[in-house]
């Protein structure tokens, strides 16, 4: 199920403070469900990159700028999409 416009529009408009009191509401749900997290310790890599669509009529490949979160788990380089680079906020400390 898509979620609906208006709302990813309001998570965009919240400051620091409400942002962390959603993720900690949505992180207890979801572990309630049965959802675990990785540990996101100092070995956790975030970066940018620039995404092909691989539609072969797209003249406008690459896309992105997109962000990433890079760790290892269990002998396996895993991944996790953060959202478009241009939606996070600017004291993120990003380094492009």
């Amino acid at each position: 199920m898509p979620i609906d416009r208006e709302v990813l529009e309001a998570v965009r408009e919240m400051e620091e403070h409400d942002l962390r009191r959603l993720f900690m509401l949505t992180r207890a749900r979801l572990e309630r469900r049965g959802h675990e997290f990785p540990d996101l310790g100092s070995d956790v890599k975030i970066r940018t990159q620039m995404v092909r669509c691989g539609k072969a009529s797209c003249s406008t490949c690459p896309h992105g700028p997109y962000v990433y979160a890079y760790w290892s788990e269990d002998g396996r380089q895993r991944s996790k999409y953060l959202g478009r680079y241009d939606d996070l906020p600017e004291e993120s400390g990003l380094d492009t």
